[in-house]
């Protein structure tokens, strides 16, 4: 069989993952592909297996068996090679709040090497794709909770990385620095970064990223866009209907239909509960207009991932 192309190698690639801390295990068996450019939600709840996860691609945690392996190099046999790509900002990151701005991330772009006489331009390029070129001078310690996150942001991007592993990057931020920080992490998907978002906020992964992983008691339970996973879990589909007439009588007759699991009269409104999401909606027009009803509006209410993780997980963790 032929080697991959440089191109066919997926960003991130996982085969039976697993990791056990003494008798518990955190990781039972992880299959999970990442491809290249994407913003790939990570989704589970506390003690799940993310941070795991992520800690393992990091090269900070070695697997208890499987394999892990970033654009191709090993996360074990390779760790310093994959160091070199990686941006990895953890749930919680210390920062000196005595340094200024610009002398904490020329620290760490001297960690990497970066030749003194680049640094600070590297330095001015990020704050200002962070949104914190005005905060240069400023204390560390003076910052908010949002902009040092932003900080954060800029520390792991100090050495141009293709991937980054975001560890919850919005927890404890007001609604306006975390709509902040998911419109950089837009931008940055848009320059080309493959990036791993870990969050509890899924009403925000769900307008973000492009595909998501449902994780829980260390098992993959879904891997895929994220329209995906509302048509594999939801049980079918429902559509809000507004009609001139009798709302009893109409509701009469769509339960006539056997595609019709349930409708209901809610407000001025009716809710109506398809068998499956093969079934042609259409039959819901139809059998209005056939009934001597005058159909005034018809619309599909969309499944959150919010609903979709709640019945595809029981809370259960390790």
């Amino acid at each position: 069989m032929a080697e991959p192309t440089p191109s066919e190698i997926p960003a991130v690639k996982t085969d039976n993952l697993s990791r056990a801390y003494g008798s518990l295990l955190a990781l039972n068996g992880l299959n999970l592909t990442i491809n290249k450019g994407d913003l790939f939600g990570f989704i589970g709840s506390n003690g799940a297996g993310k941070t795991t996860t992520l800690r393992i691609l990091s090269t900070f945690l070695a697997p208890s068996s499987g394999q892990a392996a970033v654009f191709g190099h090993d996360v074990v046999n390779e760790a310093d090679t994959v160091r070199r790509i990686i941006g990895y900002m953890p749930d919680f990151f210390g920062v000196y709040k005595d340094m200024e701005v610009t002398e904490y991330l020329d620290f760490f772009g001297a960690c990497y090497k970066i030749p003194s006489n680049q640094r600070e331009k590297t330095v001015s390029d990020v704050l200002e794709l962070v949104g914190l070129g005005e905060k240069r001078g400023a204390l560390i310690g003076a910052l908010s909770r949002g902009m040092q996150q932003r900080l954060g942001l800029a520390r792991v991007l100090i050495h141009d990385p293709r991937l980054l592993l975001l560890d919850e990057p919005a927890s404890g931020l007001d609604p306006r620095a975390r709509i902040e920080v998911m419109a950089i992490l837009q931008e940055l998907q848009r320059l080309g970064k493959t990036i791993i978002i870990s969050s509890h906020i899924l009403s925000e992964l769900q307008n973000l990223c492009n595909r998501v992983a449902i994780i829980e008691k260390g098992k993959l339970i879904y891997s895929g866009p994220v329209q995906g996973v509302r048509d594999q879990f939801a049980s079918g589909r429902v559509f809000w209907v507004k009609i001139n007439g009798d709302q009893g009588l109409a509701i009469e007759a769509l339960k006539q239909r056997p595609e019709i699991v349930d409708a209901v009269i809610q407000e001025d409104r009716l809710k109506v509960n398809l068998r499956d999401h093969g079934t042609d909606p259409g039959i819901l027009a139809d059998t209005l207009v056939r009934g001597g009803f005058k159909l005034i509006g018809l619309e599909e209410e969309e499944l959150g991932l919010e609903e979709v993780f709640l019945r595809v997980t029981k809370g259960e963790t390790q």
